[in-house]
């Protein structure tokens, strides 16, 4: 098998960071994964490829070691080893083993010659008589996905099916869950490779603006019109909220712009069986509209009884 370069695999420099590394790795695994291609033999080879060299590049130790023996790393301390016991003895001479050298290698008993990538193949499997059979697992890539709902149906715990991946799955949607969240449902992502984990699937809820709340962790606010004879009277007036029409008393003389506190009306805190919000209810007192001759002569009394 030819020398593959690790670093031309994954596109960097030798000099990169290890946060280099892992960056290109990621981008390049996502791209050549097996799930998002199918039946490509090339992309497989490639994602193969890919993680052979993050094994190395990822692992200082290994990478010391490459980056000195070049592509007989594995066997380059061992050789040394062997060149010095054989100038020891008074044996051929030892040419230096570095970046590329090779001279004597494929004198070395059982090691011979070959590069990282036929141990790979020995170690994991496909190939090599010293094959122990194993083959290299790899985590299945994992999943995003969005779950659109209404104010209303985060309200309360409920059961979903999704379907992700040509899989349904159930999942529970716990009451209070906000806008942009994101929860993990471990295991349901991409099959892992060669055996490996599957990856997790990750669901972001969007959540849809309300016509009638807004909502601000677990309060909710709305606004609530009333009508002057009542605001000044006082009664009654029936409301809107999320668990149903609430009656509500209104005090005489009721100001415009003034705030009900309605405890537990607003939203389930996430994760907290039994505690909710409070629903904020806002008076917005409307004038009457389209008078009559009588009823204009009556505010008229009205305001002259006020002077």
């Amino acid at each position: 098998m030819a020398f593959i370069d690790y670093y031309k695999i994954l596109g960097i420099e030798k000099t990169a960071t290890d946060k280099d590394i892992k960056t290109a790795y990621r981008k390049l695994a996502r791209q050549y994964h097996p799930d998002l291609n199918p039946n490509d033999a090339e992309a497989n080879k490639k994602f193969q490829q890919i993680n052979e060299a993050n094994e190395v590049l990822s692992d200082p130790e290994k990478r010391k070691k490459y980056d000195k023996y070049g592509e007989n790393w594995q066997h380059g301390e061992e050789y040394e080893k062997y060149a010095q016991q054989q100038r020891s003895q008074g044996g051929g001479q030892y040419s230096g083993f570095g970046q590329g050298h090779t001279q004597g290698f494929e004198d070395f008993g059982e090691f011979g010659g070959g590069d990282f990538s036929d141990f790979f193949q020995q170690m994991f499997g496909g190939g090599g008589g010293r094959s122990s059979g194993r083959q290299a697992r790899y985590r299945g890539q994992d999943f995003n996905a969005e779950l659109h709902l209404s104010l209303k149906d985060v309200s309360e715990s409920h059961k979903q099916t999704l379907t992700v991946n040509g899989k349904n799955i159930r999942i529970t949607i716990p009451a209070g869950v906000e806008n942009g969240q994101t929860i993990k449902i471990a295991g349901h992502g991409g099959p892992g490779v060669n055996g490996g984990p599957a990856g997790d699937l990750y669901i972001t809820f969007v959540i849809a603006p309300d016509p009638n709340f807004r909502r601000d962790g677990a309060n909710l606010y709305t606004t609530v019109k009333l009508d002057l004879y009542t605001a000044v009277l006082g009664g009654e007036v029936t409301i809107d909220t999320l668990t149903g029409k609430v009656k509500l008393k209104v005090a005489p003389e009721t100001q415009n712009g003034t705030v009900i506190r309605l405890k537990g009306k607003g939203m389930p805190v996430y994760k907290k069986e039994g505690q909710s919000g409070d629903l904020l209810v806002t008076y917005d007192i409307q004038l009457p509209r389209n008078l009559t001759e009588k009823q204009k002569q009556l505010f008229a009394e009205l305001a002259e009884s006020g002077k």
